[in-house]
């Protein structure tokens, strides 16, 4: 699966100057928990999310004696002073492209701790935003359509093996695939892909019975 499949085409998007209060309340009307930032050409400039909103939120706490005396008063943020979109963003964006898989784009979102990632097209334009949330969604699969990706796409697309050769059972995303005989590296290399098709759970492969 791909991000296409998962992503959100009509985005909410926020320019540069735009207030901090306005996007204040875009995030709170739509029930969003970021935007990206764009130019006139839709190139992402950046994110602005509830993070940077509620950091206008805090306060400076006055130190106690002995902070004062040993490390002195707690630096603001530089965006605590941001008034606009611009100023309050996350710059560069984590973004991806919609032909990556959903796996890469969940990776990513791990990796760099982030709850979207705007979707570019060919021009660097964008095309969408795809959330945890998606991702989420995309686990629920169907047992029928989990079986139904690892054939064409895991099994054709991918490792050029005839499915006819393999027997995929999914049950509650558990997998269990009878294959013919195969070496241990070939029969890891099944087990990982396999395991990477949303809404799988397990994976077990098994050499196929001989009748």
């Amino acid at each position: 699966m791909r991000v296409v499949d998962v992503m959100t085409t009509d985005v909410l998007t926020v320019h540069p100057d735009t207030s901090l209060k306005q996007v204040a309340e875009l995030l709170s009307r739509c029930g969003i928990s970021g935007l990206p930032v764009v130019d006139a050409e839709r190139h992402v400039l950046g994110v602005v999310s509830e993070a940077d909103i509620i950091l206008k939120e805090r306060r400076r706490r006055p130190p106690g004696f002995w902070r004062r005396v040993f490390d002195g008063e707690e630096p603001l943020s530089p965006k605590a002073s941001a008034r606009t979109a611009g100023e309050a963003m996350t710059s560069p964006a984590v973004t991806i492209t919609a032909e990556r898989r959903v796996d890469t784009a969940a990776a990513l979102m791990l990796d760099r701790q982030v709850n979207r990632l705007p979707v570019l097209d060919r021009d660097g334009a964008l095309a969408g935003i795809v959330t945890r949330a998606d991702l989420v969604r995309a686990f629920v699969h169907s047992d029928e359509e989990i079986a139904r990706e690892i054939r064409e796409d895991v099994l054709i697309h991918e490792l050029w093996l005839d499915p006819e050769d393999f027997q995929v059972l999914v049950e509650r995303g558990e997998v269990t695939i009878e294959a013919p005989a195969r070496t241990e590296a070939e029969r890891e290399l099944l087990v990982r892909r396999v395991g990477l098709v949303p809404g799988v759970v397990t994976v077990s492969v098994h050499e196929m019975t001989r009748v």
